[in-house]
């Protein structure tokens, strides 16, 4: 008889209902975005739903200005104005900055651009650290907003920002809440 101790599988809590950011918050983090590097960082997340190491690891030839594309994560999105704006910007200074870097990545430091690997962690998520809305909460605010928007179809989510299907339930979830939620609080005409 085998006496090695057996694992007992705990089926994951389901977590909270996922909030949308107030304006305040949202406010906050376009207001610390004041350099290229941060505006294009920050649009990605609260943009793109990319999270701080899609962000990191991103190519220059994963932005097609041309065609309007972007590739987060593997998956094309259409290239929206900020984030083009963004983009061009931070391409400006890269250039003026480092002109004569090889390195592939979008996002480089100084110390990157002479080497070829991303940028670190710290560097990415700098800028929104001590913020009420920082690069992870973004991302979900973004990811939660289209849910509201286009209603809490998991489908729709997993096309969009490539998710998988139980992310995208989840998000689906809260904004069926926040969506019944808001019904319920509605007065009655």
């Amino acid at each position: 008889m085998d006496r090695s101790p057996q694992r007992i599988r705990v089926p994951r809590q389901a977590g909270g209902v996922a909030q949308p950011l107030g304006q305040a918050d949202i406010d906050q983090a376009v207001a610390s975005a004041t350099t290229p590097d941060i505006k294009l960082i920050t649009a990605l997340a609260a943009v793109h739903a990319a999270r701080p190491k899609m962000i990191r690891t991103m190519q220059l030839d994963d932005v097609d200005l041309g065609n309007g594309r972007i590739t987060v994560a593997g998956h094309v999105r259409p290239l929206d104005d900020l984030t083009r704006q963004a983009v061009l910007d931070w391409l400006d200074h890269r250039r003026t900055r480092w002109p004569n870097t090889a390195n592939p990545h979008l996002l480089i430091t100084q110390k990157k651009a002479v080497e070829l690997g991303p940028a670190g962690k710290l560097w990415t998520t700098r800028a929104t650290r001590n913020l009420s809305a920082p690069l992870e909460r973004l991302r979900v605010d973004r990811q939660l907003e289209e849910a509201l928007i286009h209603g809490p179809d998991p489908l729709h989510l997993s096309l969009v920002f490539g998710i998988d299907e139980k992310t995208a339930i989840r998000y689906a979830d809260s904004a069926r809440a926040l969506l019944e939620q808001a019904a319920e609080t509605r007065p009655l005409s």
